[in-house]
């Protein structure tokens, strides 16, 4: 068993979407980045790379690629998870935070857990979200930013 921890996190700015875990919640601000930028997802590739050995997001799908602008970052996740297959990895399971001031997470996380699990096929009781503010500290704390965190256990 191998164990891998992932964390993204990217400015909220107007005139984008914001996507978390590929839902896209109702705000007034999306997250910034080549991608859509949903740092769940971000976080969850580089879990479950790291406890790969097999890098991070960045070495395999860099933001230099045009290919990949304004790419859905499920079919990042996707690519991802068949890496992990083709090298002979199974995902036993992963646990997640999301940091944000607002919107509040609570009302998408069933979906955000069931999108994940369907992408890397494995059951929705293997996969948590959770989502946590940080009291108005840093950039996360004064809302001009979302962050996320995840650990993968992979054997």
């Amino acid at each position: 068993m191998r164990i891998g921890i992932g964390y993204d996190v990217h400015r909220l700015v107007e005139g984008r979407k914001l996507v978390l875990g590929g839902v896209t919640i109702p705000f007034e601000k999306g997250l910034l980045g080549h991608s859509d930028a949903d740092v769940l997802i971000h976080a969850v590739c580089d879990a479950l790379l790291g406890a790969a050995g097999l890098g991070d997001i960045g070495l395999h799908f860099p933001d230099t690629d045009p290919k990949l602008k304004d790419i859905s970052s499920m079919i990042i996740l996707s690519k991802t998870y068949k890496i992990l297959k083709e090298k002979g990895f199974t995902i036993i399971n992963l646990d997640s935070t999301i940091m944000a001031e607002a919107p509040k997470i609570s009302p998408f996380k069933e979906k955000m857990i069931e999108n994940i699990a369907q992408t890397i096929e494995i059951h929705s009781n293997c996969v948590n979200v959770k989502a946590t503010t940080f009291e108005g500290i840093g950039l996360i704390g004064k809302g001009q930013g979302i962050g996320a965190m995840c650990v993968a256990l992979i054997d």
